[in-house]
């Protein structure tokens, strides 16, 4: 993996651009831990106050320090983003190895649990379960609901590697070898799927945030954990724009659309490397 990022960092600017976009994000969100406001802290300073030396990016109609706010947001999203990303990487993971490898009724069984996923409607089953669960709707659990609803694609794409993979030579001869189908698996199969893995997380982390902020800007969530959708919330509940408080809507906007682009150009620059022709183009082969 370090060859892999040591690479993208040589010959793929749109990777170093990324990962400097990145940075900053990880900074802002280092900064969340050193705030002299607790999270959901209100009514603390003086309302409405424009950017200025004092409060860099102004104040809410909240008594909030927009910047403070800021950081802590992003780094309840970026969380949220990761957690997701992290326990749907498992299940297609599991899903897309095991159905690629074992084949048979093993295979047409998994993959029709993963086709009845993926035409699942997501957007309203989110909002079902908003009004089943309602208080119980934690942030914990709404992780775990977006990681069972994300994985299906990427299950389906790995499949595709890991039936390639079982017709190699080297799989025959761990097959004969004596090594069990997990460790197959895991010391064989997963390091060729490791950066489909890698390019996959970005783009589940783009859907998940961004599905995070939609259901933020409508109320679907906990109003008091304040996250980038929440902030917007919290500026459309006051009417910020109509009474000119642009400095309230336009920072997490902003750095929205930081945090998109960056995961984006790693994306992207994860998708050419895993194509050989392009990589060799751009590397002059």
């Amino acid at each position: 993996m370090f060859t892999i990022l040591r690479d993208l960092t040589r010959h793929n600017m749109e990777f170093l651009g990324g990962l400097v976009l990145f940075a900053i994000i990880v900074g802002l969100i280092i900064l969340s831990y050193f705030s002299p406001y607790g999270p959901t802290d209100i009514y603390l300073l003086p309302p409405d106050m424009p950017p200025d030396g004092d409060y860099w990016l102004g104040t809410t109609s909240r008594g909030q320090d927009v910047f403070w706010q800021l950081t802590t947001a992003l780094r309840n999203t970026l969380y949220f983003g990761i957690g997701v990303a992290f326990l749907s990487r498992i299940i297609s993971l599991v899903v897309g190895l095991v159905a690629g490898y074992a084949g048979g009724a093993v295979d047409r069984v998994l993959m029709a649990i993963n086709d009845s996923v993926m035409v699942i409607p997501q957007f309203p089953l989110l909002i079902l379960f908003y009004f089943v669960l309602k208080d119980s709707m934690t942030w914990t659990a709404l992780i775990v609901i977006m990681a069972a609803l994300g994985w299906s694609y990427d299950a389906r794409l790995i499949r595709s590697v890991a039936i390639s993979l079982k017709t190699r030579p080297f799989t025959t001869q761990s097959v004969y070898s004596g090594m069990s189908m997990r460790k197959i698996l895991i010391q064989e199969h997963l390091p060729y799927v490791l950066p489909i893995v890698f390019a996959t997380t970005m783009n589940n982390m783009i859907w998940s945030i961004g599905m995070e902020i939609t259901l933020s800007v409508l109320g679907f969530t906990d109003i008091e954990t304040p996250t980038m959708g929440m902030m917007i919330y919290w500026a459309n509940a006051h009417s910020a724009l109509i009474a000119g408080i642009w400095w309230w809507v336009a920072a997490p906007v902003a750095v929205i659309v930081v945090l998109f682009l960056a995961l984006f150009l790693l994306s992207m620059s994860m998708n050419e490397y895993n194509d050989p022709r392009s990589r060799l183009n751009r590397m002059g082969g």
